[in-house]
């Protein structure tokens, strides 16, 4: 009899250690795909810490297939013309010239506030060459084209199909636009709707490559 009770008393012991041993190993595999994801979803910072220090930043890079090619003008659409063959576009083949990066989506009411300043200033930049890319993101593709059409958007734009870009870039929220130099340097971001006043700076930060940091414009919608 005691040797029986000994044994269940090991083997209530055994199951106890074994129970305590899963019930962390759950946790720790909770713990593990909770830092995953946040690390995986959370927006990198990094443009905005580096022009928070009045440092221009390397743009990150993308390849994103085509939306809309636009309306480029004889001179822009020759020289792209190569990068826009396979419908699809990256960062890298856009070099040489200034861009401002605008992120946005159709369901966006902020963005359609906008919409209408972005196209007028690029109508009067690609003059001298600067170029504009929309990258759509969060959208259904025909609602897409649909708000480029009622906004008689005419710069090129792609679509960011994963949302990897705008994570990369750092943006929470839309519509958000960003100003890169020539030589592939962030120089400044609006976060939200940016101003008349915004864009003549931005777009004179892309020219001449001085930081101007992030700032904030006007109302924003958080991305999904």
């Amino acid at each position: 009899m005691g040797r029986e009770r000994a044994a269940s008393s090991k083997d209530r012991r055994l199951l106890a250690h074994t129970g305590r041993v899963a019930t962390v190993g759950v946790l720790a595999l909770f713990l593990a795909l909770l830092v995953y994801g946040l690390v995986t979803k959370s927006p990198e910072t990094g443009i905005d810490d580096s022009l928070a220090r009045a440092s221009p930043v390397t743009a990150p890079g993308f390849d994103l297939p085509v939306l809309q090619p636009g309306s480029l003008g004889r001179g822009l659409a020759s020289r792209l013309a190569p990068a826009l063959a396979d419908r699809r576009v990256a960062l890298r083949e856009l070099g040489g010239r200034p861009v401002v990066v605008n992120f946005w989506a159709s369901w966006c009411v902020p963005c359609r506030e906008e919409a209408p300043l972005l196209e007028r200033s690029w109508r009067v930049a690609r003059r001298e060459e600067v170029l504009f890319v929309g990258v759509n993101q969060q959208d259904i593709t025909e609602d897409a084209r649909a708000f480029m059409r009622e906004f008689r958007i005419s710069y090129l734009n792609v679509r960011d199909q994963g949302n990897g870009t705008a994570r990369e870039w750092g943006v929470t929220g839309l519509p958000e636009t960003f100003f890169v130099t020539a030589e592939g340097k962030v120089v400044a971001h609006v976060i939200g709707v940016l101003s008349a006043e915004q864009m003549r700076e931005g777009l004179a930060a892309a020219r001449s490559g001085r930081a101007l940091g992030a700032r904030g414009g006007g109302e924003q919608r958080p991305t999904r």
